[in-house]
């Protein structure tokens, strides 16, 4: 076991590996009277092709929801309820990347933490089963299609990427969904669920040595090893501006710009850029700029108006949502303002204070067990220290956000999604 320090954080975490290859991270958090645990697979929406043995393996969309939702049956009976005999308040969700179980408590942490391991460690679906959570996940995905939130999400990522499995909604679609069963998720489960694809973290006044004794005696001993994973073919940017409109029960048409960026790979590299990224979006739009300030006063947004970065595997771009009685407006501008930064530079009062504001923001969110424990397992899976974000922080300069936005900010990369109240003409 290594105990790493930060002081200039004030955090502290140990981390060790099990000979099955789980990894295993306990955030030391002693003054609280809460704990959390959070034990991840690496295995998301995206994971829908991969190859064993020379074969490439396809399975339907939306498998790693199916599966997430199937995950809380155990052979003697439902999981959340022996969750509230223990005080423990558990839950699950599925992304892009990965699939999170976790559960808090302020009592019994020993026990919850165990009947966390045994639940994923324990794969339990019959057909019956499967074929009653159909219905479920079909009503879910139902009211996702309803939601004006997330079409206007999926709509965008289905004009940025021509092919990258982002462009299917993470719990699929009703019609892919029927293909899933039994068999198929125990397959996935096999493939992705062993101990050496997942990481177990732990936040609260645990004992770092218990935790680690608790993983080693619950879960099995396999070791897969590294998994093949298929995304398709690389996406080009630049192919041209690619626009999706909807007509949805809303007020106000509501909009998200998407501008396509070459991904990094895992790594420091990658988590440099996702601070690089978010940056280059409040340097361009963020509250604390005239331009920001310009547009609201002009009525063009509101303060639900924000723009940050978000990548996937293979994946990556910069975006700009809101509400407006004239979405195309906000876009224009956004090129616009870009043309500006371009010709007079970056303010450099300015950037100093929007550097300081998103450190200031990411030292805050380390008060949230729930955050934490994330960062810490997608840090993990990506091979970076998200506890370096300071010192990445303070290296990025203002010529580096410049030539992001240089890059990035351009028609020919980006992609328009707008869902508009039922009754208004649309433009072509």
């Amino acid at each position: 076991m290594t105990k790493y320090e930060f002081p200039n954080l004030s955090e502290t975490y140990y981390e060790h590996v099990l000979e099955n290859g789980l990894r295993v991270r306990v955030i030391e958090k002693k003054d609280f009277a809460k704990y959390y645990a959070l034990l991840a697979t690496d295995y998301g929406s995206l994971d829908t092709a991969f190859w064993e043995k020379g074969h490439k393996i396809q399975t339907p969309d939306g498998v790693a929801h199916y599966l997430e939702h199937k995950m809380f049956d155990l052979p003697q009976g439902n999981a959340m309820q022996r969750f509230s005999q223990l005080g423990g308040s558990p839950n699950a969700f599925t992304s892009y990347n990965l699939t999170a179980y976790y559960v808090e408590c302020t009592q019994n942490p020993m026990e919850n933490l165990q009947l966390l391991l045994e639940m994923v460690g324990t794969p339990y679906f019959t057909e019956e089963s499967v074929e009653k959570e159909r219905g479920i996940i079909a009503q879910e995905i139902k009211m996702y299609e309803d939601s004006p939130d997330s079409k206007v999400y999926e709509n965008l990522f289905a004009a940025l990427y021509a092919t990258h499995p982002v462009r299917v909604p993470i719990a699929g679609t009703v019609q892919s969904i029927q293909a899933i069963t039994a068999d198929t998720l125990r397959q996935c489960y096999r493939t992705f669920y062993d101990p050496s694809n997942l990481a177990l973290c732990v936040a609260g006044n645990f004992d770092p040595e218990e935790v680690i004794a608790m993983a080693e005696k619950t879960l099995s001993q396999s070791h897969r090893g590294e998994i093949l994973r298929d995304y398709g073919p690389e996406e080009v940017m630049g192919k041209g501006l690619v626009r999706r409109e909807e007509q949805m029960e809303v007020s106000m048409p509501t909009f998200v710009f998407g501008f396509g960026c070459s991904p990094e790979s895992n790594g420091e590299k990658a988590l440099r850029m996702e601070l690089l990224g978010d940056l280059a979006a409040e340097v361009l739009a963020g509250e604390s700029t005239p331009f920001y300030t310009r547009l609201y006063e002009q009525g063009l947004i509101d303060c639900d108006f924000s723009g940050g970065f978000e990548s996937v595997r293979k994946a990556a771009f910069l975006s700009f949502s809101g509400d407006s009685k004239d979405p195309d407006g906000v876009f224009e501008s956004l090129l616009d303002e870009m043309t500006r930064i371009e010709r007079q530079g970056i303010d450099q009062a300015l950037f100093q204070r929007l550097k300081k504001s998103a450190l200031g923001r990411r030292m805050r969110s380390l008060d949230s067990f729930e955050n934490c424990c994330y960062r810490c397992v997608t840090s993990i899976f990506e091979g970076a220290e998200y506890y370096r974000f300071p010192e990445i922080y303070q290296s990025i300069t203002s010529d580096e956000v410049m030539a992001f936005l240089k890059e990035t900010l351009s028609p020919h990369r980006a992609a328009i999604s707008i869902i508009y109240p039922k009754g208004k003409e649309n433009r072509a």
